[in-house]
């Protein structure tokens, strides 16, 4: 694979401040319309991304890593820490293992049916492959 030396990098400009305006780099998003003669922008509403949410999402086989079982994040997350014998109340911010901790105790019956389905697949490798 081609690795640009030191020398070509210090060619190769890609930031607003090394060159001349007028360039810009972009997000890599695409554009959702145009600017018009005045100036302003116009939503193409063909280009607009859409997302079809599942009609029945109780019998929806594909669960995505979200409950609405779980309260909402507030300002400051406060959790019961043991300490030499004591219990503590610290205020922390929500962590991402505190969040996965939460969903699996509101979601028991989903976490015990993927470890079931992850111990069959493991004992039989023919349906690991399906």
């Amino acid at each position: 694979m081609f690795k640009p030396s030191p020398t070509m990098m210090a060619r190769l400009r890609f930031t607003t401040k090394q060159v001349n305006g007028g360039y810009y780099k972009g997000t890599r998003t695409g554009s959702m319309g145009q600017f018009d003669k005045k100036g302003n922008y116009v939503i193409d509403w063909k280009k607009v991304r859409t997302y079809v949410v599942p009609d029945d999402l109780d019998e929806f086989d594909l669960t995505p890593f979200v409950s609405k079982k779980v309260e909402p994040k507030r300002d400051q997350y406060v959790k019961q820490i043991t300490r030499n014998g004591r219990t503590v109340t610290v205020v922390d911010s929500l962590k991402g293992q505190d969040y996965i901790n939460i969903w699996g105790d509101k979601n028991a019956e989903e976490v015990v049916a993927r470890e079931t389905a992850e111990n069959q697949s493991q004992a039989d490798p023919s349906r690991s492959s399906q």
